[in-house]
């Protein structure tokens, strides 16, 4: 399956952006209350309210590209925590646990930390205006 091939490099800020939108909802919902959920509210001197204020102030940066890889790495180190803190506690299966979606987030931030945007970022254009 070689026809995605060169929509490689779309695809990966694709990955990005939709990652990052997907894991803002959670920033959202615990520091700004929106969409209201129940994780709305926490107290942001909880390791949820920290998490919360990672995933709004970096999940904005990776969405638009904006100091990528080291937002993506952040988010991935901070994904690891939360599954290790709240879900690997509950049992070794990842779908037993309801870690599964804590897991992949911190693959896919660790892979975007190594591969960088993509062509479609605030990164790509500041780094064309460089050259």
């Amino acid at each position: 399956m070689t026809f995605l091939a060169p929509f490689q490099p779309q695809l990966l800020s694709i990955l990005r952006i939709m990652s990052a939108l997907l894991l803002l909802q959670h920033g959202t919902t615990k520091v700004l209350d929106f969409p209201a959920s129940q994780m709305s509210a926490v107290p942001l001197s909880t390791p949820a309210g920290i998490a919360g204020i990672l995933e709004l102030v970096f999940g904005i940066l990776l969405a638009i590209g904006l100091l990528s890889r080291l937002s993506a790495f952040i988010l991935s180190g901070m994904t690891a925590v939360a599954y290790f803190m709240v879900h690997a506690p509950q049992g070794f299966f990842p779908l037993l646990n309801g870690g599964e979606l804590a897991a992949l987030y911190c693959f896919v931030f660790l892979y975007l930390a190594a591969a960088g945007p993509g062509p479609w970022s605030v990164d790509a254009m500041r780094s064309k205006d460089a050259a």
